[in-house]
């Protein structure tokens, strides 16, 4: 093997009789190393893609929630609580309340979710609240009833030295959804809840005037534009729902697991209720990711291919050139299967050259967008606000495989032609 391997290599670099034959080896190395640069990059991106959701929506939400089959709320649900925080491979547990809202400052306002929260609880289970970049999600801790200097009457609504108005509610809300409606940390939002009261002129909305404590930026769209936090009191009131959660929010230990442990809470909870997780929530985007990866793949794969079929024209152009010198080897007893091997090997080396170059441009090119984050989305289309890079070492050899097969198989008729050449027939006229 090693006389095939010398053989090719001199042919490779030596000069040529036809320039056009090594204008066409050039392409084809470029070639094969376009086509891999290309897949790493496809894949880094659309791996980055799938990894930065996930993380995004596994940070910041919780990885199980349990609510109630007829969709009734949870009532008595401190007992439930602690009983489930029991449940094997559960490390934590919060209440929550849920609610569908309009927000509104001044002429603009948008639609919202709010959720009523204890954020101790809150922030074992999800990391929204501790990505306030303006002021404080402080506020919306309980309030505590003291004798003074509140004194006996001091209504649930009043913060007792909790840093905000003694009659205004804290809410926390999304940094888009306060771009939205021109709300600063320190503003009055109104919320209304189409919840409404039943009055002698219908039913008429529940409102109220809440301050902003506090605005989130998670880097994911859907929550920075419409999720806000309460104090788990103010939305019980607002909703007119007293002692009512709609949800138990869980994180476990594993993640990827989450569908087993969902089922195990269900069984301790008991009968009536019902759990989801976060692979059930987003399974239609990682399936629609995953979709995109494969037929990105396909599609890419293809400038492979016409990489390959440089090198099938470059071998045979090379055969029909070196005829004289495969006549004189096979006249020295070099045998056919040595001679198919020599220009196995020519095409091998060209693929090697141009698989290892397009690898080292792809996962060049894969940290750079990775590092220095130069490309920007618009969140509101894509959820996130820069294209992620994440290239892994599997893609490395997926791609490097199906890159020196694709070639191989290219070479495989050049290189039969050249095992054929009779050396007296290419002799004759020599």
């Amino acid at each position: 093997m090693r006389f095939e391997f010398f053989i090719a290599a001199r042919y490779l670099r030596a000069k040529r009789r036809q320039a056009v034959v090594g204008v066409i080896t050039a392409i084809s190395v470029i070639g094969v190393a376009a086509g891999v640069a290309s897949l790493i990059i496809a894949l880094a991106i659309t791996n980055g893609m799938r990894r930065d959701l996930q993380e995004r929506l596994v940070g910041s939400t919780s990885h199980v929630d349990l609510m109630r089959v007829a969709g009734d709320g949870i009532r008595d649900w401190r007992p439930l609580l602690a009983r489930l925080r029991g449940v094997p491979h559960v490390v934590a547990a919060a209440p929550g309340l849920y609610g569908q809202v309009l927000i509104s400052k001044g002429a603009r306002s948008g639609g919202g979710l709010v959720k009523g929260v204890i954020p101790a609880d809150e922030k074992t289970v999800g990391d929204l609240l501790q990505s306030v970049v303006q002021g404080s999600a402080a506020a919306l801790e309980p309030v505590a009833v003291a004798a003074a200097p509140c004194g006996s009457g001091t209504s649930a609504r009043n913060d007792c030295g909790g840093g905000v108005s003694r009659e205004i509610p804290p809410i926390v809300i999304g940094q888009d959804m306060a771009e939205s409606l021109g709300a600063k940390v320190g503003d009055g939002v109104l919320v209304t809840s189409p919840q409404g009261e039943l009055t002698p002129l219908g039913l008429v909305p529940k409102y109220e005037r809440f301050l902003v404590a506090g605005i989130f930026k998670s880097g994911f769209y859907q929550y920075d534009s419409s999720y806000a936090f309460l104090r788990l009191v103010d939305a019980q009131r607002l909703f007119s729902e007293p002692d009512l959660i709609s949800v138990i929010s869980f994180k476990v230990d594993d993640l990827y697991h989450a569908d087993r442990v969902g089922r195990a809470i269900e069984d301790a909870a008991g009968k009536g209720f019902q759990t989801t997780n976060w692979m059930e929530q987003n399974r239609e985007l990682f399936r629609a990711l995953k979709l995109e990866q494969v037929v990105t793949f396909i599609v890419l794969a293809l400038i492979v291919c016409v990489a390959a079929l440089n090198i099938l024209i470059a071998l045979t152009m090379m055969v029909m050139e070196k005829t004289r010198d495969i006549a004189v080897l096979m006249s020295f007893g070099v045998r056919a299967d040595q001679v198919r091997r020599i220009f196995l090997m020519q095409g091998l080396l060209i693929s090697v050259i141009g698989t290892v170059l397009g690898l080292i441009l792809g996962y060049g090119l894969s940290w750079l967008g990775g590092h220095y984050r130069f490309i920007r989305l618009d969140a509101a289309v894509y959820s996130i606000d820069y294209l992620p890079f994440a290239p892994r070492v599997v893609d490395a050899v997926i791609v490097a495989a199906v890159s020196l097969g694709v070639s191989l198989i290219a070479t495989i008729y050049p290189s039969g032609s050249a095992a054929k050449v009779l050396p007296a027939e290419a002799l004759r006229y020599e």
